[in-house]
């Protein structure tokens, strides 16, 4: 009796060791099939991007991401989806995606391109920046964070560029409405405006412009000392401007006899320089 107990034990567990070996090779067999699958997705995706089927490619991609999310391949697989998207300007099915590959994949070693794709496509998303200046700021606030975030990234150095091309746009806005508001004769509302310019965009070309209308409108209404302030930050940084010498007429009448003078001594000045040629 007892020697039947330990036969069938016996052959219990030998039929458990076998259904385990059986499980595991099963289950190897199946994850060697997803990889390869995955792959095979994944390069079908890259295909139709050449080819131009962005929607195909997206389709490729995030099927190769629900293949084998455990993969290495996954997040790339996310991300080459959303640049699919971008590629043909659906950028907001872009933006979506990337948000997601942000909260799936928080500490993917791709981030700094995500981050960057994320703020282009806000980027290129603008078509009337007059009208509409949240996609402007919201390009700019994603283009700023991946500069804090990954100051060394070469994602960043673009980024960098496209921000002070954003300022332009933004300082542009500014100077536009406040010359409306100028030819409004409505003064408060032009100097906050320009006064935004000179402390948020000081690094763009309007900043001279901004400093002489500040100088014109403190003088017309009466604030001297005011217009003198300014004229003199104008002076101190950007002598050679125009806008300088538009500041300078304000306060010398005859500035234009003495640019006359000026343009004539230039001028005997260059025929000595043509002369001494011979």
């Amino acid at each position: 009796m007892l020697k039947n107990f330990l036969l069938i034990s016996f052959f219990v567990i030998l039929l458990s060791s076998c259904s385990k070996g059986i499980q595991k090779t099963v289950s190897t067999i199946e994850s060697k099939n997803l990889e390869t699958q995955m792959i095979e997705s994944y390069e079908a995706g890259m295909e139709a991007l050449d080819k131009g089927d962005a929607l195909f490619a997206v389709k490729k991609f995030n099927e190769a991401e629900l293949l084998y999310p455990q993969s290495q391949w996954a997040p790339k697989s996310s991300l080459m989806a959303a640049y699919s998207y971008w590629t043909q300007a659906y950028y907001s099915s872009s933006i979506s995606e990337l948000k997601r590959f942000l909260k799936v994949y928080p500490n993917d070693k791709n981030l700094d391109y995500a981050y960057y794709l994320l703020a282009m496509n806000y980027y290129d998303s603008i078509v009337d920046e007059k009208k509409d200046l949240r996609p402007l700021n919201l390009a700019k606030e994603y283009f700023i964070l991946l500069n804090d975030k990954f100051p060394k990234s070469d994602y960043a150095s673009d980024g960098n560029y496209k921000l002070e091309l954003i300022e332009d746009i933004l300082a542009a806005k500014e100077i536009y409405i406040a010359r409306h508001y100028i030819k409004k004769e409505k003064w408060i509302a032009a100097i906050n405006r320009l006064k935004i310019i000179i402390t948020e965009y000081d690094t763009t070309v309007y900043v001279e412009e901004a400093l002489h209308r500040l100088v014109e409108v403190h003088y017309i209404i009466g604030l001297e000392d005011l217009a003198q302030k300014y004229a003199k930050t104008l002076g101190y940084n950007y002598q050679s401007s125009e806008w300088y010498e538009q500041s300078y007429k304000i306060f010398n009448k005859e500035y234009e006899f003495k640019k006359v003078k000026k343009e004539n001594k230039r001028k005997n000045k260059l025929l000595d320089r043509i002369r001494s040629f011979f």
